[in-house]
């Protein structure tokens, strides 16, 4: 063995293979499910103003499924996009800016759609 430093030849680099920790890969699925999750609940309440609501809540209630079936497939694009990034071991930004703002435009779209149809049409007077 040699005591002397390993000196890098100058002007090139060596490339060192990158070791990928099994938790990158569980963050990206525990990361896919959360996002599921909140479908789910979104879809379940799309559900409820369907089947116990007026012709409002239905109209809103179609709002809401679009909007749940668009973050679904957008998490799962998301999510092959990550994992192809991972296991092909590529520094990319992994961080997501597009989806949440998107959800929140989406969501604010419906609830405002039906705040509007409500004072538009409003209930008629009970006797």
């Amino acid at each position: 063995m040699s005591s002397q430093p390993l000196l890098e030849p100058t002007g090139k680099r060596i490339a060192l293979p990158v070791r990928v920790e099994p938790k990158v890969y569980f963050a990206n699925e525990r990361t896919f499910l959360s996002w599921l999750n909140f479908t789910v609940v979104l879809g379940g309440l799309a559900m409820g103003l369907l089947n116990f609501g007026d012709r409002i809540s239905r109209l809103s209630a179609m709002l809401f499924i679009v909007t749940s079936m668009f973050v679904m497939l957008y998490a799962l694009y998301t999510f092959h996009w990550r994992a192809n990034k991972i296991r092909k071991r590529e520094a990319a930004p992994y961080d997501d800016r597009v989806g949440p703002t998107l959800l929140c435009i989406f969501l604010i779209i419906a609830v405002a759609f039906n705040f509007y149809l409500r004072m538009v049409n409003p209930p008629p007077p009970e006797q």
